[in-house]
């Protein structure tokens, strides 16, 4: 299954990870107790970290000028070379004490349906094998993707095989501070020729519309 297809049914806005705060200590200098989080949230409260831990050294800002909310342009090309597009939005953050860095893919509604789409990857670099190890799931439909890479030249490039037996070429694109293109490739033959299957284009949100 190609992103695309893991993509094509993202419609909506993502709702589970987030910074939460908990009010504490001005509550108990007034007298008033404190008030509990909701045990059902701890997790997701723990999960959060405000950037990479120090023994990614240098490796942390692969991913870390991604964090952050990406408006996006997802582009989906068929085999004819039509092209789709499908709005959305991307999230970035640090989460486990810095040691790894999750991504949140949304896309909005599109005609007729009335729920969100999403999926989420974790990637974190592997001290000996001196790569970023990735792992994209989608439980709508059943897909588990793992691939690994890093920098090449002025690129992200990951690789993997799906579940198909398909390679997957997946690349972060023309890296600015406020932009980037994300292409999703796919061989069927070994590596000897690719497919370009989707480019998304996206734009980083500003603060004030996070």
């Amino acid at each position: 299954m190609s992103l695309r297809e893991k993509l094509i049914w993202f419609p909506g806005k993502l709702a589970a990870i987030g910074f939460v705060t908990v009010a504490i200590g001005c509550a108990g200098e007034m007298g008033a107790a404190p008030r509990e989080s909701d045990p059902r949230h701890a997790m997701i409260e723990t999960l959060p970290a405000s950037g990479p831990h120090p023994s990614l050294g240098d490796q942390a800002r692969v991913f870390d000028r991604l964090v952050g909310v990406w408006d996006c342009d997802y582009g989906f090309i068929a085999e004819n070379g039509a092209v789709s597009h499908a709005p959305g939005e991307l999230k970035f953050g640090w989460i486990i004490d810095g040691r790894a860095i999750q991504d949140i893919w949304i896309s909005y509604p599109t005609k007729g349906a009335s729920e969100r789409g999403i999926g989420t990857s974790i990637r974190f670099f592997d001290s000996k094998t001196r790569m970023w190890r990735v792992v994209f799931v989608s439980p709508e439909y059943n897909a588990l993707v793992t691939l690994e890479g890093g920098v090449e030249g002025n690129r992200i490039v990951l690789r993997g095989v799906n579940d198909e037996g398909s390679r997957l070429r997946w690349s972060f694109n023309d890296i600015q501070a406020d932009s980037f293109v994300w292409r999703g490739e796919k061989s069927r033959d070994g590596g000897k020729s690719w497919r370009l299957e989707e480019e998304h284009h996206m734009k980083r949100r500003k603060a004030s519309r996070q």
